[in-house]
């Protein structure tokens, strides 16, 4: 993993942005794999911002988002479409029907859950996946213990995921219990991946994925095993960061050329 360490949460998302606008600029018909939560609002109003200013285009992308909550509609107030809609779809020039998520609504879900994964499959794979970073770990929805090897599934989340999600419900009693998730097999086959985390709530999870043991207790730490992964991080979430030196030496102040 190339580890970036930004000064603060801002910086972060400044370089996120630039990575993936480059990544559009320089292959316009890129497979984004997109992700969710607070973390990604601000990668998402500068890659809006970008769009406005006329500096990136989104017409020739494609689209798969990392997850859904079974049971919720696409037009709910909590489901991740409405959240993709309100913070980056309605703003940019994506094309009709180029942007997918999981229908977590389906009559069956599990038959949704494989026909999204073939349909990743169809459009050539994921060319670049953007990823947050749960507390506990999580990428996706792949809670501790996923198999490391998964593929698009249902899984039963945590308590602790769903007291992280229920301030977008209107009581906590209201956030479901299971989700349509990518694979942790599914985002290690993105040809590249790039991780976002900020503050000190991720710098447990932050230190486990990059330096603890590959694990299905930390299901990032797959990402030890990905041939071109990016992680972006502020200086809270590195905190905990038992080689911060040599990442430091490496990439100092979070430039990305090798030294």
């Amino acid at each position: 993993m190339k580890i970036l360490i930004l000064p603060d949460a801002d910086t972060a998302a400044d370089r996120v942005a630039g990575l993936i606008a480059d990544r559009l600029r320089q292959a316009p018909a890129t497979v984004l794999g997109l992700a969710t939560g607070g973390t990604m609002e601000a990668v998402y109003a500068r890659l809006i911002a970008a769009h406005r200013a006329g500096t990136l285009s989104f017409a020739k992308a494609r689209s798969f988002n990392l997850d859904e909550y079974v049971g919720v509609a696409p037009d709910h107030p909590c489901s991740y479409w409405r959240y993709m809609r309100e913070q980056l779809f309605d703003h940019v020039d994506m094309a009709p029907g180029a942007a997918l998520l999981p229908r977590g609504d389906a009559a069956d879900p599990a038959a949704e859950a494989a026909g999204y994964e073939a349909a990743i499959a169809a459009a050539g794979g994921i060319g670049l996946q953007l990823l947050g970073l749960g507390a506990n770990g999580h990428i996706g929805f792949n809670e501790p213990t996923s198999s490391l090897a998964s593929l698009t599934r249902i899984k039963t989340l945590t308590p602790s995921t769903r007291a992280a999600n229920a301030r977008f419900f209107d009581r906590p009693e209201d956030v479901p219990r299971m989700a349509i998730t990518m694979g942790i097999g599914t985002i290690l086959n993105a040809d590249e991946v790039l991780l976002l985390a900020y503050g000190e709530g991720k710098a447990a999870a932050t230190a486990a994925m990059i330096e603890g043991p590959l694990s299905a207790s930390c299901p990032a730490s797959a990402l030890q095993m990905h041939r071109k992964a990016v992680v972006v991080l502020d200086e809270a979430a590195a905190s905990r960061l038992a080689l911060r030196d040599y990442f430091d030496c490496v990439h100092p102040g979070g430039r990305e050329a090798e030294i």
